[in-house]
């Protein structure tokens, strides 16, 4: 393997819209959805392993949840964990860990995988992300995997390309669309020139931190030293603050079975149906007229249901959530609601 190549797993998130299965002291990177035995961090872990030395993979994450990575991927060294001491979204964290990987080797080549995506073709995943390292090694451009959306998806970010300035599986962005309502993701799909935006991310270390000291100034100072400043710095995405800014943004054009498990609905699209388009993830259930659902429950709870269509029922703990599955502002309206009024235990 190329002793050049690093990977940041992005693990900090609260999972706010998989609650109440996801909660602030164990979210959904912790968690076992699918009943293999893994949680989704120890399973983008291997995934990654398979393709980039595991000293050279870094786990970025919330300091609360330092335990929880150490007990899950015990076999990492304790400076491969990058801790946050304050959530300012993907902008801030990312800057600080690209800092010390730089320090670590200023050739670095790096992916940035989230914790929580679905891959269904591990060997095509790697082969393609072998391939855009190959390419951000040398070009010094941004890349962005996109992928080849199957359907008009409302929940997923879109990339148009621009094919007049392609090299290979790799095309010069032209715009970036944050999720579009039904009717302009129907013809992006028709298009050709639309990708879903994967929040997966390939850059050479140097090329990665230029951008930075162009488009967020400020903020470099406050994260390149041994103690960061997170406190100071503004809640941005790297969306926003780097690729929607910067004229170096390519990008590769992917295929490998892609999914965001980032809501409800994204894990419904995402899990095997029956024959009434329902999914019951590792739950006792008996439906009547019942249509695409979703239900995940403890293994030890019965779910007697008639006549739901669309709905999520799910319980953890001590909250049972029934409400329409496809609506993720619902779902954070509702943490916020339960927060207010029942505190901190509930969420």
């Amino acid at each position: 393997m190329n002793e050049n190549y690093y990977c940041i797993i992005m693990a900090g998130g609260m999972g706010r819209r998989f609650w109440p299965y996801s909660r602030k002291q164990l979210p959904k990177q912790f968690l076992d959805f699918f009943g293999t035995g893994e949680t989704l961090l120890r399973t983008t872990f291997d995934r990654c392993k398979g393709m980039i030395k595991p000293e050279n993979i870094y786990i970025s994450t919330f300091i609360d949840y330092k335990d929880l990575v150490k007990n899950i991927i015990p076999e990492i060294d304790e400076k491969q964990i990058i801790l946050e001491e304050e959530r300012r979204n993907t902008a801030p964290s990312l800057a600080y860990a690209s800092h010390v990987i730089q320090k670590t080797n200023p050739d670095a080549t790096i992916v940035v995988v989230p914790s929580d995506q679905l891959i269904l073709n591990i060997d095509k995943f790697r082969s393609s992300i072998l391939k855009g390292l190959d390419f951000a090694s040398t070009s010094r451009k941004l890349i962005n995997i996109g992928i080849k959306p199957t359907r008009p998806e409302t929940g997923y970010g879109y990339i148009q390309i621009d094919e007049d300035k392609r090299e290979g599986d790799f095309c010069k962005v032209k715009t970036f669309i944050e999720k579009p309502a039904l009717e302009f993701a129907e013809v992006f799909v028709n298009s050709n020139e639309f990708y879903w935006n994967s929040g997966i991310f390939i850059w050479h270390v140097v090329t990665i931190m230029n951008a930075f000291h162009e488009n967020m100034t400020e903020v470099c100072p406050k994260l390149e030293c041994d103690a960061p400043d997170f406190s100071a710095c503004p809640n941005i995405s790297i969306d926003y603050s780097i690729m929607e800014k910067a004229d170096n943004v390519y990008v590769q054009l992917c295929d490998f079975g892609w999914a965001d498990i980032g809501t409800w609905q994204s894990l419904y699209e995402a899990s095997p149906k029956d024959i009434n388009k329902n999914v019951i993830l590792n739950s006792n259930s008996l439906l009547y007229e019942c249509n695409e659902n979703i239900i995940l429950m403890p293994k030890n709870k019965l779910v007697v249901a008639e006549g739901l269509k669309g709905y999520l029922i799910a319980e953890h703990d001590n909250v049972l959530l029934i409400c329409k599955k496809d609506d993720q502002n619902t779902i954070r309206r509702f943490v916020n609601d339960v927060e207010m009024k029942f505190g901190e235990d509930f969420v």
